[in-house]
């Protein structure tokens, strides 16, 4: 028997797939409701374990490249860059349009203080510096005015976060850019697969980010991509892949020629002799290559996109419907018709007297919550010394009115008729 047939035949009867594939089940009255999880099946098993038998590469190898490939054709970017991590690909990614567009030392990138940290840290780390702009509340985006604001003479970059996956106005955005010069850069994390006007938010951008930890979109269990195009991804490699000047990936690491057709050249100015060009360190960089195991999952989860992708919108819909019944509870929508988002989550606002105790309630019965991430970061320990929280009156009002629900593919009937029994017993 071959391996994938064995691994395929043990798996189908042994999986265990009530966390993963939407199995709910009451107990005592309750049900667990997760905010998110892997939505997947035997094939991402079989294929991670075939792979990590038979593969010809345990690091990243065949599988990544070809995921990187295919990722990059389903949403219209040139070239892609996985990683080990949704953080790592903001490292990288901010530290190659650095070089790609020679940004000094100093140089200002626009993002919001409400988020997940990693969108902030790679701008620091890089030796950026990040200028925050206030969020509205009305769909707990970027408030535009207050982007043009922040525009300096210094400034080279906006870099887009948009949480929960809901764009803000796309057009009135790139407009900004353009008319200042300056580049939209995406941490498209939470909002793979959303679209503005027809088009992936990742084409409005220069370059973009992605994770695949098991509560997004698509996982790797652990993973992370950079796209852009092919110079800013070969940089961005360079420095994923402990800063070395080559950029052979696939069949081509195993030829003697390489790529490039002459691996082994004169490429030290200062040596005389010839050197392995996989050897040769033009930037100063780190180790954060996945897993080709990875890879062999994320071709399987790709091919779940669209089924993911309608069921989340599904579950936002329809656990917008039910929190919405209560006149307490606000749910974010969409700012109109061009906006077409991939839900992470279902996002509510209500009063401060009223969400800490509806967040008790939800947690009580079993139904799970996240904040708005950090809410105001400039409020957390690590980031308070960057700007003083108080100028971001909107952000501050996220911890006491706002967090979130899943809007996960795993969602059923049952989950929805839950949710709403446990809501109709909140006061």
């Amino acid at each position: 028997m071959e391996i994938r047939d064995f691994v395929t035949s043990f798996l189908e009867g042994n999986l265990i797939t009530s966390v993963h594939n939407g199995e709910f089940e009451r107990k005592d009255g309750k049900m667990k409701v997760y905010y998110s999880g892997p939505y997947w099946d035997y094939e991402e098993v079989t294929s991670a374990i075939e792979t990590l038998l038979t593969g010809k590469w345990l690091a990243s190898g065949e599988k990544v490249h070809e995921f990187e490939k295919r990722f990059s054709k389903r949403f219209n970017m040139e070239s892609s860059l996985m990683v080990n991590s949704g953080s790592s690909a903001n490292l990288v990614m901010l530290g190659a349009l650095k070089r790609y567009f020679d940004w000094d030392d100093g140089s200002e990138v626009i993002v919001s203080p409400v988020g997940f940290p990693t969108t902030i840290a790679p701008i620091v780390q890089n030796n950026l510096v990040p200028v925050f702009a206030d969020i509205e509340m009305d769909t707990l985006n970027f408030d535009l005015g207050e982007v043009l604001k922040k525009i300096s003479q210094r400034t080279v970059a906006i870099m887009l976060s948009p949480v929960l996956g809901n764009p803000p106005d796309m057009d009135h955005l790139v407009s900004i850019c353009d008319d200042n010069g300056i580049e939209l850069v995406l941490d498209n994390c939470d909002s793979l697969g959303s679209k503005w006007a027809g088009r992936y938010l990742n084409e409005y951008a220069v370059a973009a980010s992605c994770s695949f930890y098991p509560a997004h979109h698509i996982t790797t269990a652990e993973g992370g991509m950079v796209s852009a195009n092919k110079d800013i991804v070969n940089i961005a490699r360079s420095l994923a892949w402990w800063g070395r000047d080559c950029y052979c990936v696939g069949s081509a690491n195993l030829l003697s020629c390489g790529t490039c057709g002459k691996r082994f050249d004169n490429w030290l100015p200062e040596y005389n002799g010839e050197i392995d060009h996989k050897y040769v360190f033009t930037n100063m960089g780190y180790n954060l290559k996945p897993l080709d195991l990875q890879g062999a999952m994320g071709l399987e989860q790709l091919k779940k996109f669209d089924e993911i992708h309608s069921k989340r919108r599904h579950s936002k819909e329809r656990l917008g419907g039910i929190l919405e019944a209560h006149p307490q509870v606000r749910v974010p929508k969409e700012l109109d018709e061009r906006a077409h988002t991939s839900w992470f989550g279902t996002p509510v606002i209500c009063s401060p007297e009223k969400k800490s105790d509806l967040v008790s309630h939800l947690e009580k019965n079993g139904v799970q919550t996240r904040p708005y991430f950090a809410g105001n970061i400039l409020m957390h320990p690590g980031y308070k010394h960057l700007e003083d929280y108080r100028d971001y009156p909107n952000a501050n009002r996220v911890l006491n009115e706002v967090f979130f629900i899943g809007a996960s593919p795993h969602y059923n009937d049952e989950v929805f008729e839950y949710v709403s029994e446990v809501m109709d017993k909140w006061n």
